[in-house]
């Protein structure tokens, strides 16, 4: 098609790229500028073409843009969304799994669901929705301040569920992305899957304030890159060492001292396997009989036993029973994860 750079000649660039051959000790020493990376042509741009295709049939007329940078952000502003510089190119996703044990959007649906969150505050920022009084009363004041950590209460039914972690609960700008998600979503049946939850009148103004601005043109128009990539001068040594830090600032020692009295740390039984492994393999099963049991619902199961796989990851921890005569002791481990969550803390995400 005209305009578009052939497959054969995206994937000549992307192999031209020298560093694509380095070792990660290599990697780390380089600067993101001389990465040299580039949106058109990566896997980011067709899923920024589906975020506009969303848009288009919910009726709205506004674009965001997307950049390249070091984290996901939509900053204040500016009506767009950055995008993590490892998404752009696979030896970079490998190089962000090694250093994380995991990558942000990884997937096919993990990004999306970002995507749609990203787009909620561009959306909020191009026609200042905030301002309303309906916005406000609803979602509450934006200028609060943003905090490092916040507190998450699993059972509450006044926030939608989305990305993880009860993050609408994290600030009311953050609440607004999140309903925005859920409900730009699609086939999102909303209506019917927070029916009785006061969330669903979150839901309603949403769909109300879109049918408003859907067709009219944006207050706040900027295209400007915010910390963009190309003039980024830091070393990825240095970006990682921060996020680590960032990661081992939150530790949730309640969880930690649970884990631990159900699995071993790795100089005792080095040769058992994998905590982490076992849970993912009887996700389903533990998320179904720890809801039964327990009474909470399925979401908040998924993000503790989430919590805890990440953690048995970080740890290393090992199965120190059978896997038959574990079961039981993780769904004690889950439940008792619940109640730590209750009253304690998240760290808010860099969104």
């Amino acid at each position: 098609m005209p305009g578009r750079t052939p497959i054969t000649s995206r994937k000549r660039e992307r192999q031209s790229l020298p560093w694509t051959r380095y070792s990660d000790d290599e990697l780390l020493q380089l600067r993101f500028s001389d990465l040299k990376l580039k949106l058109s042509g990566s896997p980011l741009e067709r899923r920024l073409q589906r975020i506009h295709g969303e848009l288009q049939k919910r009726g709205i007329t506004f674009r965001p843009h997307m950049w390249l940078a070091e984290e996901w952000f939509s900053p204040d502003g500016v009506p767009g969304i950055a995008v993590p510089f490892y998404l752009a190119h696979p030896r970079l996703l490998r190089l962000e799994r090694r250093m994380m044990k995991q990558v942000e959007g990884g997937n096919d649906n993990w990004m999306m669901r970002i995507l749609r969150h990203e787009a909620g505050h561009a959306v909020d920022t191009a026609f200042r929705l905030r301002r309303r009084a309906d916005w406000r009363e609803a979602f509450g004041r934006a200028s609060l301040p943003y905090p490092d950590i916040y507190q998450a209460r699993p059972g509450s039914r006044r926030y939608v569920q989305h990305l993880g972690d009860w993050y609408a609960q994290s600030h009311p700008t953050e609440d607004f992305a999140e309903t925005f998600a859920v409900w730009l979503k699609p086939k999102s049946n909303w209506r019917r899957d927070y029916e009785s939850w006061p969330a669903r009148n979150k839901l309603t103004l949403v769909d109300d304030l879109m049918r408003g601005v859907a067709s009219g043109v944006p207050l706040v128009r900027s295209r400007r890159h915010v910390e963009p990539l190309h003039s980024n001068r830091r070393t990825l040594a240095e970006h990682y060492v921060e996020k680590l830090r960032r990661l081992e600032a939150w530790r949730n020692q309640d969880s930690d001292g649970l884990m631990l009295r159900v699995f071993s740390p790795p100089t005792a039984t080095h040769s058992a396997p994998r905590a982490s492994t076992f849970l993912r393999a009887h996700r389903r099963e533990l998320v179904e009989s720890v809801a039964r049991s327990s009474g909470t619902d399925r979401y908040t199961i998924y993000q503790v036993q989430r919590i805890a796989m990440h953690r048995c990851d970080e740890l290393d921890l090992r199965l120190r029973r059978s896997e038959r005569t574990t079961l039981p002791h993780v769904r004690w481990l889950l439940g008792g994860m619940v109640r730590t969550l209750d009253r304690g803390a998240r760290p808010r995400l860099h969104l």
